[in-house]
Parts: structure tokens; sequence; C-alpha cells
């Protein structure tokens, strides 16, 4: 006989098949089970289409009445671009729900259970949650802080390095593309497909003159943002040539040179966004504005791929959520470390890991952890 947290578990197997493709919804998984049998499934494949009770109702092999439902996310009860997934359960005459975990949402957040109990149906509720907790990080922090869940991704060498310097021997390049290895590329491309948008500094524009889409696996790129206080990166960089890109620039550029007016202008016209930020004199913008004006464009999860300068600045603001840090077996020697601009007055106050997995990949070591 199947159990109770094996079934959560096909929930949220199926839930995430709709990565990068409901967001800013969340991830949500189905399954109907009548006479200790399976005879529907479904999940939410895309934002604005059915949800998972939906599907899972549509692909019943009989009558769900009486059926018990498994879902990893609390159903909604309001509507919203589709009817109160709660409305649908109690009209099926559903006998039982099991439940993951409530609804972060203010909008739900309980309500949902409360009005499956009050129409007779009963409700489990705390199946495997922090399974589905970590399933759905990203809409949690996103529905609750009003910001995007921001995950950092470094690639580094064995001695910690993520590109070389100018310190030692005359390097000034800076230069940091492919430290790792082909699978390693791989698996970041599969981040990028899952992630909202992807985020770097004017450093790395300037430095490798990335694209940032997806390539090696199947799947949508993400929007491409980059901060660029000063307006360094070159109008004709590869990051602005497809796909939806914004920049933030300090507002103080609006003012600027002929040439600052010029690039604003070029920038326009390949399609780039343009966001004029306060920022200090530096012309360094604070991470909080663009995280709040990334949620205000429904933006609820961001991987954040450089530099050294724009890592620190999320470190050291505790706006960092999550790491991803692939490391290769080659030495570099003299060259920058990915928190190279965090300054710790002591060894106490030094940001500590949590859930720390550490995973195989080709030549390389993928470490993830939690801030």
């Amino acid at each position: 006989m199947i159990t109770n947290e094996e079934l959560i578990l096909r929930c949220i197997q199926l839930a995430q098949k709709g990565k990068g493709s409901v967001s800013p919804n969340p991830l949500v998984g189905c399954v109907i089970v009548k006479n200790n049998g399976i005879i529907g499934e479904g999940y939410h494949s895309k934002y604005g289409d059915a949800h998972a009770e939906v599907n899972a109702i549509r692909s019943s092999a009989e009558s769900v009445e009486g059926a018990d439902v498994y879902v990893n996310l609390e159903p909604c009860n309001f509507f919203g671009k589709t009817p109160p997934c709660t409305d649908l359960l109690i009209e099926k005459d559903v006998r039982k729900v099991f439940v993951a975990m409530l609804d972060p949402n203010p909008r739900v957040n309980g309500s949902g259970v409360k009005k499956l109990r009050e129409a007779g149906i009963e409700v489990e509720v705390g199946i495997m949650e922090h399974q589905a907790r970590k399933l759905n990080e990203s809409f949690i922090k996103f529905i609750t802080k009003k910001i995007p869940f921001a995950a950092l991704k470094v690639a580094q060498s064995f001695d910690g390095k993520i590109a070389l310097s100018g310190r030692g021997k005359g390097r000034k390049n800076g230069k940091s593309k492919y430290i790792t290895s082909k699978e390693s590329l791989t698996k970041v491309h599969e981040l990028r497909a899952e992630y909202d948008a992807v985020l770097v500094g004017a450093g790395t524009i300037n430095a490798d003159d990335p694209e940032l889409t997806v390539r090696l696996v199947g799947g949508r790129s993400p929007i491409k943002i980059v901060i660029d206080g000063n307006l360094s990166s070159p109008a004709e960089s590869k990051v602005f040539g497809s796909g939806r890109t914004i920049l933030f620039h300090s507002s103080r550029m609006d003012k600027g040179a002929k040439k600052d007016l010029a690039k604003i202008t070029a920038l326009k016209e390949r399609g780039v966004e343009l966001f004029s930020m306060k920022g200090d004199p530096r012309g360094i913008i604070g991470l909080k504005d663009i995280l709040q004006k990334l949620a205000a464009l429904n933006i609820a999860s961001v991987l954040v791929e450089g530099g050294a300068s724009v890592f620190s600045q999320f470190i050291e603001s505790k706006l960092a959520d999550k790491l991803h840090l692939f490391i290769a077996p080659k030495i570099l020697g003299c060259g920058l470390s990915f928190a190279d601009d965090l300054e710790l007055k002591d060894l106490s106050k030094a940001p500590v890991l949590k859930e720390v997995e550490i995973s195989q990949l080709g030549s390389d070591c993928m470490v993830t952890g939690y801030f």
C-alpha cells in the first residue's frame, strides 16, 4: 500500500514539471486516490492555466466522489486567473484532502483548509512539509517578503578563485570563463531555465561578454538583469542582443555627458529596459531597491552570476538566500575570490551555510547551501 508520504512526494515530483513555466505562481502537483489506487494525477503546467487539482480531476479514470486528494500546497479559495480549487473539490464531493503545507499567500493561508472542513471534507496538513517548502522556496520568499528569492551561482577553482586578477605577474584581464567542466556548465543552464531572471554586474559583462541564455538544455531563457550604475558596459555586448533585458543605472547618469546619453539611447534601441535608480557618489545602487523593483515586475527568483562585488553585496546585505558553488580541480594561484569585497570585523560574523549538500559533476564538485 502506498503511504501518505510517498503520495506527497509524488505530488512534488509532478510539481517540478512546472519549473520555469508557472512563476510567480507556486509549483503544485496533485494525486487522487480511490480504493487504494491512483486514479488521477496533475500539475500546474503554465502560469494562468488550470491548477494541479483541476488537471488531476480531468485525468481521473473514474469519478472522484469519495476519493482522497493529495496536494503539496493548500488548495486556493479565491478567484484569480482560474476559479477556486476548494469549490471544485467540494463540488466533486471528495472524502479527504492531504496537504503538505499551508499556502503562505495571505489571500489563502489556512482559509482554503477551513473552507474544505466547513464543507465536511476531512483535511490533514503537514505531511512532508520540509520538502514541500524547499520546492517552493522562491514563491515563499516572493509572496511573504515582496522581493525575489536570490541564489548565487559561483564557479571557482580548487583554491577558491573565480577569475585571474591584476595582483602579481602582470595579470590584468580578470577573465573567468569556463573555469568548470562541461557538466557544470550544463547544470548552470538548467538552473537558468528554472529561475525567472539571471543577474550580473557590469564587471562581468566587461570581462566575459556573456550571453546569459539557455542553450545546453531545453527550457526558456531567463530575463537578463544587468546592474551598471556608471553605464560602463558596451551597448554592443552580447547580453543585450536577444531576449528581455533590464539594466539598472544610477540616476546621475541621466544628466551625464553626451556619451552617457548616447549609450542610453543605443541601449533603448536594442530593446533594453532601463531603470534609473538612486545611487551613491560611486554609482552603486542599493540592492534592496533593485529587488523591490524586480518584485514589482513579477520576478520571483533571481540567479546571481557575478561578479565578486555583486556577490559580496548580496551576502553583506543579507539578501542572498542560497548558494550554488561549482568547484573545479584547478589551481589558478593569484586571482579573485567570489567574496573578495566582503569585509568582516571578526570571525563570529562570518556567514554560515545551512543544509549543505555536495554532489559530483564530471570532474567538478557542486556545493549547495542556504544562507
